[in-house]
């Protein structure tokens, strides 16, 4: 899996969490989801997220990485 690919996996993750704990916890976390939304927001201009650097560490592949054989 790419990075990419882990960043839209884990945003929906956070987003579909916050949801449903602020549906049944606290209205509170409707927040978090703001600020997933805020996050994939920016990284579509910026192309950079503070969580692809987590991924990258887990060892998830960048998207240039892709293809090519070691």
């Amino acid at each position: 899996m790419t990075v990419n690919e882990g960043l839209r996996a884990m945003a929906g993750f956070f987003v579909l969490l916050s949801l449903a704990l602020g549906t049944w916890v606290h209205p509170g976390w409707y927040l978090f989801t703001a600020f997933v939304g805020a996050n994939l927001l920016q990284s579509a201009f910026t192309r950079w997220c503070p969580a692809m650097a987590v991924l990258k560490r887990i060892g998830f592949r960048d998207d240039e990485s892709v293809g090519r054989t070691a």
